[in-house]
């Protein structure tokens, strides 16, 4: 495994690596000084932020501004790309964004990661860093598996476990004394802080869990257990209706 502190960041306006995480993986919160666009190849990562949670199967990749807070996660092991941009650079976008990787994005991509890192920004590789650049802003954002993450503590302590457990059963009222809340103030200050009701939330969270699992290849009916649904059909059905593909697009065969 690689490591970005190993990076020269600062030589040139793009420097990047490609990188495996073994299964298991946590990196722990940080951020960095430049923004971060990683690309998942294969095996799905997720990225928890302090205003949001996101899972990238392959194919798509995540935008982070410069100083955005993040931990990474993965259940199997993932390749990836990874780029540090400058974060003065005019035509980045200044929030976090999920956007599916175009053929000459990727492309351009893999042409990049052989530089040198001193590469010359005056002939064809600054050409080709410039329109690499163009075209990552040009990408349009793709609607997120994606779950906001609340900032009062209260909600947060939650939140954070039912993203470590997506099949918890507990219900709202059960829920609100964790909180330490009234139900009615636990739904309403959830909605103020989240923008959606709980109920939605924990159902992004299991989509989240469940395409993770895919992304190992475990069997639709096990991960219908395992992110709490009572019947593989009530989960395929709800995967379906959300994402508008069966479950089974997001599966290993789907990593090339």
């Amino acid at each position: 495994m690689k490591r970005s502190l190993d990076l020269p960041l600062t030589i040139r306006p793009v420097v990047g690596m490609d990188d495996e995480y073994p299964a298991g993986y946590v990196d722990s919160f940080h951020s960095h000084d430049r923004a971060q666009l990683s690309y998942a190849l294969s095996g799905v990562m997720a990225f928890v932020t302090d205003d949001s949670t996101y899972v990238l199967p392959p194919n798509r990749a995540i935008w982070l501004p410069a100083g955005t807070r993040h931990q990474v996660s993965c259940r199997g092991p993932v390749t990836f790309n990874l780029l540090y941009i400058d974060p003065d650079l005019p035509t980045q976008c200044g929030q976090c964004r999920v956007f599916d990787v175009s053929l000459l994005v990727h492309a351009l991509i893999q042409e990049v990661l052989t530089f040198d890192h001193a590469y010359d920004e005056t002939g064809r590789e600054g050409r080709i860093v410039r329109l690499l650049l163009d075209e990552i802003g040009r990408m349009p954002a793709t609607p997120a598996v994606s779950a906001p993450m609340p900032r009062d503590a209260r909600l947060r302590r939650v939140c954070d476990q039912i993203v470590a457990d997506p099949a918890d059963q507990r219900d709202l009222d059960e829920l609100a004394r964790l909180a330490g809340m009234g139900r009615r103030t636990f739904t309403r200050s959830f909605r103020h802080e989240t923008g959606m009701a709980f109920a939605m939330w924990r159902q992004q969270v299991r989509l989240m869990a469940a395409i993770s699992l895919l992304g190992e290849g475990k069997s639709i009916t096990s991960i219908a257990y395992d992110v709490g649904y009572e019947s593989p059909s009530s989960f395929t059905a709800m995967f379906h209706r959300v994402l508008g593909v069966a479950p089974s697009h997001y599966g290993r065969q789907n990593d090339a």
